[in-house]
């Protein structure tokens, strides 16, 4: 394996992190996020990361397989006073798990 390859490697993880370092950003700025007009609030989102195999210098190492959502409840809350409380005063805020 030559530097140019390792150093390919590097960046292929380093870049991944970025992506899941948005996501988590993304996470917290949403954390306490109230569902919108759609009737739904934000979901927490967590990256999947996967190794490419060395056989392929030019594309070898970590990558962003995909981003997936929670599928935990929404959190409900008392709150009669909110512009956005249902009918018996709760609102859907996101599942995000600070």
């Amino acid at each position: 394996m030559e530097l140019t390859d390792s150093l390919a490697v590097s960046v292929s993880a380093l870049d991944a992190h970025r992506h899941r370092l948005n996501v988590i950003a993304s996470n917290l700025a949403n954390a306490d996020a109230v569902a919108g007009p759609d009737g739904q609030a934000y979901k927490s989102r967590q990256v999947i990361f996967e190794t490419v195999p060395m056989e392929s210098p030019a594309s070898s190492g970590v990558k962003v397989s995909s981003i997936k959502e929670s599928n935990e409840p929404f959190k409900r809350v008392h709150n009669p006073m909110h512009p956005a409380a249902d009918a018996e005063g709760y609102i859907t805020q996101s599942n995000v798990n600070p």
